[in-house]
């Protein structure tokens, strides 16, 4: 199972679109999408099941069972990739598509594509061949803890959970 994930503030055409066509193409391979609420005019996916937003024990369950997640560049995406491990393809969000207020998922696409077990594409074309490089011979995916610099971590935490 893919599981696909746009976060909860915004939904992101470009990314469920790429991933709707590449499910089409691959009925045999269940995929389930977070979409975000989808406004009428945009995209609604029609090769996989979606909901708007999952209740966090769902989105748990999803992300921990899946083969591979697709995901926006959100840092909540990467943290659970960090809690669970499971191989995470990202996507950022354009800003000069609309898509963002700001490029800050492309500045953490940029310092987390460089982490082992974190794969990024920044166009809609190249999700489904990464999708199928992936999912042919996915790499053994290192536990982020050991890998990432302990002061983002820290930092991270702390911006995240403020009480915690």
């Amino acid at each position: 199972m893919i599981f696909v994930t746009v976060g909860t503030q915004l939904p992101f055409d470009r990314l469920i679109r790429g991933v709707d066509a590449w499910a089409a193409r691959n009925p045999g391979i269940r995929v389930h999408a977070q979409t975000g609420h989808v406004p009428p005019d945009g995209y609604h996916p029609r090769h996989m099941h979606s909901s708007p937003m999952l209740d966090p024990e769902t989105f748990g369950r999803l992300f921990r069972s899946a083969r591979l997640v697709v995901a926006h560049a959100g840092t909540g995406s990467l943290l659970q990739f960090n809690a669970y491990g499971t191989p995470i393809l990202v996507m950022p969000r354009k800003a000069a598509l609309g898509e963002h207020r700001n490029d800050h998922q492309m500045a953490t696409a940029r310092h987390f594509g460089t982490r082992n077990g974190v794969q990024v594409v920044y166009e809609e074309e190249d999700l489904a061949p990464t999708i199928d490089a992936l999912l042919s011979g996915a790499p053994q995916v290192p536990d982020l803890r050991t890998s990432a610099d302990p002061e983002l971590i820290a930092t991270l935490r702390r911006v995240i959970f403020p009480s915690g």
